[in-house]
C-alpha cells in the first residue's frame, strides 16, 4: 500500500534508512523486502484461520484477552477504556467509524 504522491524510489529510500513503510514489512530493509513480508504474514495468518476454523480463532481471542486482564487488573481495564474514550471525544461519530 502506497502512500499518495510517493514513488516507489522514495519508498525504496525510506525502507533503506529502517523505515517501516509498508504495513506489516516491519524488518525489510527494503521496500520490495517489506512488500514480500507483508505478504507472508498475511498468507500465514489466512492459513492459521483456516486451520483453527471460526471457534478456534474466537477462542484464541478469548485467551489472549483473559490474559490481558490478569496481567492489567480491572483499574487498568478501566483507564484503558477512558482513555479510548478521551481521544475520540473531538471526532464525529462519522470520523470514528471510518478509522
Amino acid at each position: 500500500m502506497m502512500a499518495s504522491g510517493q514513488s516507489r524510489e522514495e519508498l525504496d529510500a525510506r525502507a533503506r534508512q529502517g523505515e517501516t513503510v509498508v504495513p506489516g514489512g516491519t524488518g525489510g530493509k527494503s521496500l520490495e523486502a517489506q512488500e514480500h513480508l507483508a505478504e507472508g504474514r498475511s498468507r500465514g495468518g489466512q492459513r492459521r484461520r483456516e486451520q483453527l476454523g471460526t471457534e478456534g480463532y474466537q477462542e484464541i481471542g478469548s485467551r489472549g484477552g483473559q490474559t490481558r486482564k490478569e496481567q492489567m487488573g480491572a483499574q487498568g481495564y478501566h483507564e484503558m477504556s477512558k482513555k479510548g474514550g478521551l481521544s475520540t471525544t473531538d471526532k464525529s461519530g462519522a470520523e470514528r467509524a471510518a478509522e
